[in-house]
């Protein structure tokens, strides 16, 4: 019982500690650190949920998540065809169903969210193939005849990058030159990756208040962390203008499976981020967060390996 005693309260934890991180702002200085924490939350959260169900559930054998869950299976399938050895009562045979279906549900929504991605990206080439050109003035980048702005990228491994012909007219070289590079950020540090648990659990969760802020806070901070990279290349104010500019035009959507330069809602958060950044995090607090989101991301799966 002490397992999941503590494996209950992790979860809970977990739960609080991430309606905290909705609300935080430190999260705009340091926003990789920030992406770090959040994944971390979430893995630990998932983990410690369907642990606290499972050790529950396997308490009678007092070895764990593990080794208790094996040893379930195995007297299980040496008892198929009569009553299985072990006494178990409703609640903790119910326990077990609800910590295996929630694991199974954990595991199988990320997995159907990234092939549903991959069949979008898929079709989106496809169409890519026959409507896009590419363009000598931006080389690597496929440009599509449409008067509206439009800019974003389909990471993989095939990645593109896609602009529209509004785009061209709409930012100058300088302004266009940050755009690309924000995109390129994107396609080099696997955003879309980063996203996809979230977006998952959004579908399952439509309802949750905490689940749909979660997803909006990364999606900001990807956002963020893309503006730091290409800011690394060029000017952060002509960033900073190209998003205002997509803000006042007829901007396209992003569509689906790609992420965009002006696909967050908080474009005015993020400029003010460019025009007047602030000071980064500490390397003493950065580091100290870096390894509390480790210590977190690790101590669910030891706790399933805890005996009782």
């Amino acid at each position: 019982m002490i397992a999941a005693a503590v494996l209950a309260a992790l979860a809970t934890t977990c739960a609080l500690a991430a309606w905290r991180l909705t609300f935080a702002r430190w999260t705009w200085r340091a926003p990789r650190t920030a992406i770090l924490l959040w994944q971390s939350l979430g893995v630990t959260w998932g983990l410690a949920s369907t642990g606290a169900l499972l050790a529950f559930a396997l308490g009678p054998y007092g070895k764990g998540v593990v080794h208790g869950l094996a040893e379930f299976l195995a007297g299980f399938l040496a008892s198929v065809g009569s009553s299985v050895r072990d006494p178990y009562d409703m609640v903790r045979l119910a326990a077990l169903i609800a910590g295996l279906s929630l694991l199974a549900v954990l595991v199988a929504l990320p997995l159907a969210a990234g092939a549903q991605t991959l069949r979008a990206r898929r079709r989106h080439r496809l169409l890519l193939a026959l409507v896009a050109r590419d363009e000598p003035a931006v080389p690597g980048v496929r440009v599509v005849d449409f008067p509206g702005a439009a800019a974003y990228c389909l990471p993989g491994l095939k990645s593109q990058v896609v602009i529209s012909d509004g785009t061209l007219h709409l930012l100058s070289s300088a302004e266009l030159e940050a755009v690309l590079a924000h995109e390129a950020a994107h396609v080099r540090e696997r955003h879309d990756l980063v996203l996809l648990p979230f977006a998952a659990l959004r579908r399952a969760l439509p309802w949750s208040k905490l689940v749909r802020d979660a997803q909006a806070s990364v999606e900001l901070l990807i956002e963020m962390a893309a503006d730091d990279r290409a800011r690394r290349r060029c000017c952060p104010r002509r960033l900073a203008t190209a998003l205002l500019r997509f803000g006042t035009s007829a901007a396209l959507p992003t569509p689906q499976g790609a992420l965009g330069a002006s696909a967050s809602s908080s474009v005015m958060a993020r400029v003010d981020r460019l025009v007047r950044p602030e000071m980064s995090l500490p390397p003493a607090q950065r580091f100290l967060i870096l390894t509390g989101s480790v210590v977190l991301a690790t101590s669910a799966p030891l706790l399933w390996l805890l005996p009782g």
